[in-house]
Formats: C-alpha cells, sequence, structure tokens
C-alpha cells in the first residue's frame, strides 16, 4: 500500500486538536505521541496516511496552523508489513491510490528551480553539442544534448510561480532562464565561428544540405503541436513522479537545438535561419510556461474532483451495509 508519513512537532496546545484530527480519520494508522520534544520545544506527532488521503489530512493539518507554530516533515513510506494497512488498501478507492501528493510535487518543482553555476555549464555544454548536431547533421548528437539540457527545470518554477503567484520565483527563473540561453548561445556561437574558420563543418552543411538545421528553424503548426504535448507530458510526469531522460529528450526537443541554430547561423551569416530559430525558441518556451501553469492548474482540479468522488461513494457504500 502507498503510505505517507508524517512527522510533526508542534506547541502542546495544538496536540489535542491535531491527535483528534488524526485518530478519527479512517486512512490514518501508527499514530504515535511523544511529549516535550526539543528543538522546538514542544510535541511530537507522527503518523502514516494513505496516499489518496495524504492531501486532505496535510490541508487540515496545516489549517490548525501546525506548520506556522511548529514544523511538518513529509517522506514515502517505501515498505510496511501490516495487516491493518493491507485492509485500509483493499478499501481505498481506486482514483485516491495513485493520487499525488501536491506539497510533494511543488517541493520538488522549488528544488529544481535554484540555478547554480551547473545549470549555465550544462546549457552552454548542451548548447555546444547541439551545434556539432546541425554543422554535421547528426540526429544522434542533437538528441545527446537534449538530454544535457537542463532548462526544463526553471520553466517548471516559473510556471509554478505564476500558478501560485509568486513574483519572485517568476523573477529568479526569468533571468536564469534569458541569462542562461544567452550564455549558452554565446559560447555556441563563438565555437561556431571557430569551426567555420577552420572549415572543419560537414561537406553537406556546407553545400546548403541541412535537414536537421531546416527542420529547426521553420516554425509551424507541428512545431506548437509537439510543445504543446510537451509541457502536458512534463508537468504529468512531475504529478506523477514518472520523470526519465527520455522525458528530458521530449522537452529539450523544442528548446536546446533552437539555441544551438541561432548560434550557428550567426556564425554562417544565415539570418533568416537564425531569426526563425530565435523564434522558435521564443515561441516554444512561452508555450511550455502556458501549458504548464494550464495543467497544473487542471490535474489538481481534477484529483481534488475525484478525490471528493470515491470518498462519497466510499462513505455511502459504507453507509448502506447492515448496522
Amino acid at each position: 500500500m502507498d503510505l505517507i508519513h508524517f512527522r510533526m512537532v508542534m506547541p502542546p496546545s495544538l496536540t489535542p486538536p491535531v491527535v483528534g484530527l488524526l485518530a478519527s480519520h479512517d486512512r490514518v494508522l501508527n499514530l504515535v505521541v511523544v511529549r516535550a520534544a526539543r528543538v522546538p520545544d514542544g510535541d511530537a506527532v507522527e503518523c502514516d496516511v494513505a496516499k489518496g488521503a495524504a492531501n486532505g489530512v496535510l490541508e487540515d493539518l496545516r489549517g490548525l496552523g501546525v506548520d506556522r507554530a511548529g514544523a511538518i516533515a513529509v517522506d514515502d513510506v517505501d515498505m510496511m508489513f501490516s495487516r491493518h494497512a493491507d485492509r485500509l488498501e483493499a478499501e481505498q478507492p481506486g482514483a485516491l491510490v495513485q493520487a499525488p501528493l501536491w506539497a510533494s510535487v511543488e517541493a520538488h518543482i522549488r528544488a529544481g528551480g535554484t540555478y547554480p553555476p551547473s545549470f549555465y555549464l550544462f546549457l552552454v555544454i548542451a548548447g555546444i553539442i547541439g551545434s556539432v548536431g546541425i554543422m554535421t547533421n547528426s540526429q544522434i548528437l542533437i538528441v545527446a544534448a537534449m538530454v544535457v539540457g537542463p532548462e526544463y527545470n526553471a520553466i517548471t518554477s516559473i510556471a509554478l510561480g505564476l500558478d501560485r503567484r509568486n513574483r519572485h520565483r517568476v523573477r529568479e527563473g526569468t533571468r536564469a532562464l534569458t541569462a542562461g540561453f544567452l550564455l549558452a548561445i554565446a559560447v555556441t556561437l563563438g565555437f561556431a565561428a571557430l569551426t567555420r574558420a577552420f572549415g572543419m563543418q560537414s561537406t553537406a552543411f556546407e553545400l546548403g544540405l541541412r535537414p536537421v538545421s531546416h527542420l529547426i528553424d521553420t516554425p509551424d503548426f507541428f512545431s506548437v503541436a509537439v510543445a504543446v504535448l510537451a509541457g502536458v507530458v512534463g508537468i504529468v510526469s512531475l504529478a506523477e513522479a514518472r520523470g526519465s531522460a527520455l522525458l528530458g529528450v521530449f522537452i529539450s526537443v523544442t528548446t536546446i537545438p533552437a539555441a544551438s541554430d541561432i548560434a550557428v547561423s550567426l556564425a554562417f551569416a544565415d539570418w533568416g535561419q537564425a531569426r526563425g530559430s530565435l523564434l522558435q525558441l521564443l515561441l516554444n518556451v512561452v508555450i511550455l510556461l502556458i501549458i504548464g501553469v494550464l495543467t497544473l492548474r487542471l490535474q489538481r482540479r481534477l484529483w481534488r474532483r475525484a478525490a471528493r468522488r470515491a470518498t462519497a461513494r466510499g462513505r455511502s457504500a459504507g453507509g448502506s451495509g447492515p448496522s
């Protein structure tokens, strides 16, 4: 059974209502109270909660002010042997079994929304690898560049900031994304210029046979469709913990290659392709942001509605049985 472990520290005055709330909940088990905790002073309360009920329990605890007066720590329970837990799993409405813990989803997005030097380094490296793929018409190297690119962390962080009206998060993410792409384009431009100066680009590229580049610098209906689908897949995978390297490739297909192509096109004085790639980059980042915000809100609403319906059905079934 999927369980979430809650560990709380609170002033003694909050302990009775919190214990009362948890003890009366039919999806809470293993409730433990430890008096006189230290740092901060107060009581420690721990319990395990069925994953589908964790969002409601956390919301109720925060409504009581536990997070403001004390602290709430949340962890996944990897394994538990309990007949009581098995019985709860059998009774758990199917719609709630895989319900995301939204506080955890948002915490994961916030953790990714930090921008150490490695964020910019990876963007630069991805840009250079992408430029080699463009100049050699190598789709494999384009995929390699997309794997390295870390930009989707910033995009989801901005989307969360827009959703939560957190101006600081939006400002920091926008600044990091802008500076990162400008730096990647500048360094990649220098690399592409050196490549051209020494004549190391492929013969086909020099002759104008540039299928990889033309795919990137011609934004159209299909590129918009891919950006929309990438935005949906990205947020859904974050919410349901299904992220993978292949997901990163799918999302980066709309961003890193465009940045690389801007630099290569500038180095080879192909202004039309540079404009097309710039439009592709801006268009796809904006689409990923809009779709990210909309998908976050829609997914949260759908899960809440499913939880309410499943809970109502469960109560109705429980009340219709013999007394």
